[in-house]
Parts: structure tokens; C-alpha cells; sequence
């Protein structure tokens, strides 16, 4: 019995002495949801940022997007890249893609899922200005004839066209294999998405090495990596992700304000609504609410469109064009400089974004609508500020010239007369009598210089 008292007590000793065991670090979860822009790029730095200050083992990048902005693309994959903590792009729900710059950062991440129902692909990158035709055959020089000035001028177009997608197209290739080479997946297909623009379903990417594995959920795909171990910035990490906490880090107001204004469209009426702000205030001073909102309206879009691949060469022709309608009200020129305004700001409006990614372009609608409505403005409101401008003063001292009087009495300190229903003190030339009428020729002072009204006068 002692002996088995003895052996009691050094095990519970043992136990206590036993240092408790350590919760599993937390998995920090963020979401990719449409178009890959400027706000995704802060909202996914930050979130990053927000991981290493918890101490997580894991990020989790939930994707579902057909693309977006190269420098957004880049700008993301950078901070993966860097990142201290694992990254793990994950394509779900059933249904999602990652398609184009999608891709691109699912090759980037540290371990790339998709769930079973999704695809990925696409990647070829989308041509920024003219788009470039295909190669036709050409007949020999011999049985064209002489092709002109303006034939060789095309042909020099279409080739610099032709080259300049090349070059982006190679560009892009030689991206995204480094980063296929640098997580060990296939850099082959990775060359054809991007040169083919192919795209893989779930299932065919796994098979392809593409992909890491298939899960249908965060909670398997968790338990799939528990105990997986990664390369991070030259060190090896262990997961243990079966038990470990998820803080879901959603995006915050300014993740969600800057989704909203670089939004090209919304970008594109706080724009307008900034520069017809101030133009109004400025033809009608002292109304103080449209200086107001156009001015943050204006400085919001500048910021907005900062962030945006904007054509300068767009915004130019757009107040360019502003400014002949504004022209036409002071110099008319019999609808020229009118029209000429119109055309500017529409085409102005067209190459505002400089971009064809998905999710970045200004609708037609909603160009034709501004247009219009800039139309309207210009042409009534535009012309009531200026009729308001041209109207005679009906306030102050040029109010009170001219104006008509009653004498009311003669006093030892002057003459009174009431004068647009005020009590003046007057003085005249001519004596003045109670009741009668008199006219004001100039004031001196707050002392009126008045004439009497003589019969048959006007009052």
C-alpha cells in the first residue's frame, strides 16, 4: 500500500509539474469578392498586417473574382510575397473562379485550394489602348501596286499594336512562371493560361499540379493542412490548424468607402458633380452649399481616379470640352463652340479609364446620361446664374439712388423724409415742405442729398 501511495504522489508531482499545453495560434480569414482593384490591394495589405499582430500560423484568402488591374494584381501579390505568415488562396464556393489576375495570385499563394465546383484560368492580360487585329496575308509587294502614305501609316499602327501586346502578353508569361516556380507547381499550363488564355476546372488543376488540393469548406481544408509544412521567407513553418481558432477580418468603412469611389462610374459623376459644383458657385457667389459639396466631391474623385489607370489625355478632352459649353454662353459662336464642347467631353469620357479589365469600365448609359445632363445644366441653370449676375442691384447705395420720398417734418436737427419706408435724414437745395415729394440724388454719408418732385414727375 505504501509503495502505491509513493507512486501516486510522484505522478500527480509529475502532472503538476507538467507545464500546461499551449493554444494553437489563430487562422486570420480574408475574402476576394469581384473585381481585383486598388481597395482589395490596401484591404488585403492591412489584413496582413492585422495577422501579425494576432501572432496567426495561417491566412486564408477566400477568392471569388473574374480579375481586375494589373498594378492591384501586382500590388497583392507583392504582400503575399513578403509576408512572414503563410498564405493560402482558396477558391470557394462552389461556383467561384479565380479567373485572370485570380491566377496569377493563387500561383503567388503559399498553398493554393479550390473547392470542387470552381475553375481557374484565363490569364492572358487584357490589351490597354488600341486593340491590335489579327495577322491576315498579305499579297506580295509586286501585285498590290504603290500602297500610299495613309496604307503605310496603318500598317505601322496595326504593327506597333501587334508588338505592344506581345510584349505584355511575355511580360505576363515570365511572371507568372517565376511564380509557379517558386511554389513548385506547373509552369507549364501557367504559360498557357496566360498565351491561350485555357482554364481548368477543380478536379483537372489538382491532377495538373496547379492547385494543391480540394476542399469543400474552410473547416477541411483546415483539418487537410494540420501538420503540412510550408517554406515562409526561408524558414520552415508547421500548421496546426485542426483546432485552431478563425477570426474572420472583415473589410472595414474605409475598405468599403474606397471599394465604393473607385468604382470608375462613381468616380467618373463625383467628377462632374465637383466641377459643376464650383462652377455654379463661382457664377453665383454666396449660395456657399454647392462650393461645398462640389469641392469634396472634386477631391474625392481626384483621389479616386489616382488610384484608377485614368487617361490624361481623357480628363483634358472632358474639360476642355466643359469649357466650350461654358464658352458658348459668353462668346457665342452660333452652336460651334457648343458642338465642339460636346464631342470633347464625350470622347473625353470614353478614354477616361484607360483599361478594359472586367469591372472597370464607364457604361455607355451612364456616359450618354452625364452628357446630357451636362447639356441641361450648362444650358438652364448655367444661363439663370448668369440672367441673375445681369440684374439691376436692388440693395445698398446704388438701391437708394434715385430712389422716392415722402417729407415727414422739419426739424431743428434737419429734415426727415421716409424713403422705402425708412427715416432719413435729407437736405436739398430748395426749402422743403411737410408732405411733399422728393427724389435722391446722393447720399453723404447717413445723410441724403434729395431734389424736390415737381409736378408731372415720375415717381
Amino acid at each position: 500500500m505504501r509503495a502505491v501511495a509513493l507512486l501516486m504522489i510522484c505522478w500527480s508531482s509529475l502532472a503538476v509539474s507538467q507545464p500546461a499545453a499551449q493554444p494553437a495560434a489563430p487562422v486570420v480569414v480574408l475574402t476576394q469578392n469581384g473585381a481585383v482593384g486598388p481597395a482589395n490591394a490596401d484591404y488585403l495589405k492591412r489584413g496582413l498586417e492585422k495577422a501579425v499582430e494576432l501572432n496567426a500560423q495561417l491566412v486564408v484568402l477566400k477568392m471569388d473574382t473574374p480579375g481586375g488591374l494589373d498594378l492591384s494584381m501586382r500590388a497583392i501579390i507583392k504582400h503575399i510575397l513578403a509576408s512572414p505568415i503563410p498564405v493560402a488562396g482558396f477558391v470557394v464556393p462552389d461556383g467561384a473562379r479565380a479567373a485572370s489576375a485570380g491566377t496569377y495570385i493563387l500561383y503567388a499563394s503559399h498553398i493554393a485550394a479550390m473547392a470542387p465546383a470552381t475553375n481557374l484560368g484565363a490569364a492572358t492580360p487584357v490589351t490597354i489602348g488600341p486593340q491590335s487585329q489579327p495577322d491576315v496575308p498579305r499579297e506580295p509587294a509586286a501585285t498590290q501596286g504603290s500602297p500610299g502614305k495613309d496604307g503605310d501609316r496603318s500598317v505601322d499602327a496595326q504593327s506597333t499594336a501587334q508588338t505592344l501586346t506581345r510584349k505584355q502578353t511575355n511580360d505576363a508569361a515570365a511572371y507568372i512562371r517565376g511564380l509557379a516556380q517558386l511554389r513548385g507547381r506547373n509552369a507549364e499550363w501557367a504559360d498557357k493560361a496566360v498565351r491561350e488564355a485555357v482554364s481548368l476546372s477543380a478536379q483537372e488543376a489538382l491532377e495538373l499540379n496547379v492547385i494543391d488540393l480540394i476542399a469543400a469548406d474552410l473547416p477541411q481544408l483546415l483539418r487537410q493542412l494540420d501538420g503540412r509544412k510550408l517554406p515562409v521567407l526561408g524558414q520552415e513553418r508547421r500548421l496546426a490548424t485542426g483546432a485552431a481558432a478563425i477570426i474572420d477580418y472583415q473589410p472595414d468603412w474605409r475598405t468599403r468607402l474606397l471599394v465604393v469611389i473607385t468604382d470608375p462610374s462613381i468616380a467618373y459623376l463625383l467628377l462632374m458633380i465637383g466641377f459643376y459644383g464650383l462652377l455654379f458657385e463661382f457664377f453665383n457667389p454666396g449660395l456657399v452649399a454647392p462650393g461645398v459639396i462640389g469641392g469634396i466631391c472634386l477631391l474625392m474623385a481626384l483621389f479616386a481616379l489616382q488610384l484608377l489607370p485614368v487617361s490624361y489625355t481623357g480628363l483634358a478632352l472632358m474639360a476642355l470640352g466643359v469649357g466650350l459649353l461654358v464658352a458658348e454662353h459668353f462668346a457665342p459662336g452660333f452652336g460651334i463652340l457648343g458642338l465642339g464642347g460636346i464631342t470633347a467631353f464625350v470622347i473625353g469620357s470614353i478614354m477616361l479609364i484607360d483599361t478594359d479589365a472586367p469591372g472597370y469600365r464607364i457604361p455607355w448609359q451612364m456616359i450618354a446620361g452625364v452628357t446630357a445632363a451636362s447639356i441641361g445644366f450648362l444650358l438652364v441653370v448655367l444661363n439663370l446664374a448668369l440672367r441673375a449676375r445681369r440684374r439691376p442691384v436692388v440693395s445698398g447705395r446704388e438701391q437708394m439712388l434715385g430712389a422716392t420720398g415722402e417729407v415727414l417734418a422739419d426739424t431743428d436737427g434737419g429734415v426727415l423724409a421716409r424713403i422705402h419706408g425708412e427715416v432719413w435724414k435729407v437736405r436739398a437745395n430748395a426749402p422743403l415742405g411737410r408732405g411733399q415729394m422728393v427724389r435722391v440724388v446722393g447720399i453723404d454719408g447717413l445723410v441724403l442729398a434729395v431734389e424736390p418732385l415737381l409736378q408731372g414727375d415720375t415717381k
